[in-house]
């Protein structure tokens, strides 16, 4: 299993849509949710997240398709 460290920055249009839920629900990975944001603009979370790392990849780009920023620690 991997481990990763991650600041994922959300859109506007996202700010109603239950996207960690999402992770949990659609991909194996453990998600830690270490600190978040939200406002009207936009939102933020910091977290650390567990899977194999195809996993992991898969997930990336779902989050890409979606229009999340995804910033590595």
């Amino acid at each position: 299993m991997a481990k990763v460290e991650v600041e994922l920055i959300f859109p506007k249009e996202l700010k109603n849509h239950p996207v960690i839920y999402q992770m949990v629900k659609d991909f194996d990975i453990i998600p830690t949710i270490i600190e978040a944001s939200f406002s009207t603009d936009m939102g933020w979370a910091y977290l650390i997240l567990e899977g194999k790392e195809k996993e992991l990849e898969r997930l990336f780009e779902y989050l890409k398709s979606k229009r999340v920023t995804i910033n590595k620690k």
